[in-house]
């Protein structure tokens, strides 16, 4: 449990999110995989490379994981498309078929509550700092760059990435939570 925004929040499925279309939608929706993998993105990035390998782990896992993609334009301003050009780029260039869903911030006032919640839920793991974009006191817990990824079991989160890791490198770790689902444990 966690209280953002004066709310109380259990699972990321609480949490209503845009589509690139401009609905409200909840992410809910989207609870049908026992393994949610939420990734801040952008189309201007030295690491946009990785919707390639986000898009293998979709089709290796598939309805075991939900890939749940949020271009930000908050890091060097890398994503500077509308949410319909991002649509047409991703699909094109990487062949994406996960939810990429509509722009939000990740950080500061303005960020979406969900990556509020996703940072209290993840902030004893140790997340390396983008050393070109240094953080000051207080902004520890937030995302480093794009490509940061968090990892979570039947909505909660678990585990946090920075954007250094490669998608690949998750596949033991999804593979381990849909285990754990398959025999039934919590």
């Amino acid at each position: 449990m966690a209280i953002v925004a004066g709310l109380v929040f259990t699972s990321i499925f609480d949490f209503d999110v845009q589509t690139a279309g401009g609905a409200t939608v909840s992410l809910a929706k989207y609870s049908g995989a026992p393994v949610t993998l939420i990734v801040n993105t952008a189309s201007k990035c030295g690491f946009t490379g990785q919707y390639q390998g986000l898009q293998e782990l979709a089709q290796a896992f598939g309805e075991d994981l939900q890939i749940l993609a949020f271009p930000c334009h908050q890091f060097a301003q890398q994503e500077p498309g509308s949410d319909a050009e991002i649509q047409a780029f991703v699909k094109r260039e990487y062949g994406v078929t996960f939810p990429v869903l509509a722009k939000v911030d990740v950080n500061g006032p303005t960020a979406h509550p969900l990556f509020a919640y996703l940072k209290e839920r993840t902030s004893g793991d140790a997340v390396a700092p983008a050393p070109w974009a240094r953080k000051g006191p207080g902004e520890e817990r937030d995302v480093q760059w794009n490509f940061s990824k968090f990892l979570a079991f039947k909505g909660v989160p678990v585990k946090r990435f920075d954007f250094s890791v490669e998608p690949a490198t998750l596949a033991a770790e999804i593979q381990a939570l849909i285990d754990k689902h398959t025999k039934g444990e919590l």
